[in-house]
C-alpha cells in the first residue's frame, strides 16, 4: 500500500509540476493543434468598435472546460457594424454544440479570453439567433473570407462578443 501512494503521489507531483511549467510559459494553439492558457498583455478597457480586427485572418479563443484545465483553438471572425462575432462551421453530421470542445464549453460557460495579435481580451459571448443579424454578418463574413466556401450542407454558427 505504501508503494502505491509513492507512486500515485509522484505522478501527481509530475502533473503538477507539468501543469505549473505549461501555465508559465502557456500554450498557444497552432492551426488545428488545441492549446491550453493564452499569453499576452491583457486589454481592461471595453472595446467600442472591433473593426480592428479585419487585418486578422485567425484570432484564438480560451475556453473554460468541464474538467478545470482552459482550452484555446484558433478560429475565425468578422467584425459587423463595430461589434465583433466568432464563427464556427459545422459540416453536415455534426452535432451543434458538441462537435466542437470550443463550442461546446461556451455554451456551458460563455467567459471567454480572445487573443488578437498579441493583445487579450475577457469577454462574453452568446450565440446569435436573430435571423436579420444573421444573414447581416454573414454578409461581412463573406467579404472578409472571399476565397472560404461554406458547403451547402454546412451550417455556420455564430457568436456574439459582448464585454466581460
Amino acid at each position: 500500500m505504501r508503494r502505491f501512494l509513492v507512486i500515485a503521489g509522484s505522478a501527481m507531483v509530475v502533473v503538477a509540476v507539468a501543469l505549473i511549467a505549461l501555465w508559465l510559459v502557456g500554450l498557444d494553439p497552432h492551426e488545428r493543434r488545441p492549446g491550453l492558457w493564452l499569453r499576452g498583455d491583457l486589454v481592461t478597457t471595453p472595446v467600442s468598435d472591433w473593426s480592428f480586427t479585419d487585418q486578422y485572418p485567425n484570432i484564438y479563443i480560451q475556453t473554460r472546460s468541464w474538467y478545470l484545465l482552459p482550452h484555446s483553438v484558433t478560429i475565425t471572425c468578422v467584425a459587423h457594424n463595430g461589434q465583433l462575432y466568432l464563427t464556427s462551421v459545422y459540416r453536415q453530421g455534426s452535432r451543434f454544440p458538441e462537435g466542437k470542445r470550443w463550442t461546446s464549453n461556451v455554451m456551458r460557460d460563455p467567459h471567454v479570453r480572445l487573443k488578437i495579435g498579441d493583445r487579450l481580451y475577457d469577454e462574453t459571448v452568446s450565440l446569435v439567433t436573430d435571423p436579420a443579424e444573421r444573414a447581416a454578418v454573414l454578409g461581412s463574413k463573406a467579404k472578409k473570407y472571399p476565397q472560404q466556401r461554406v458547403p451547402k450542407t454546412s451550417t455556420v454558427y455564430l457568436f456574439h462578443v459582448a464585454p466581460g
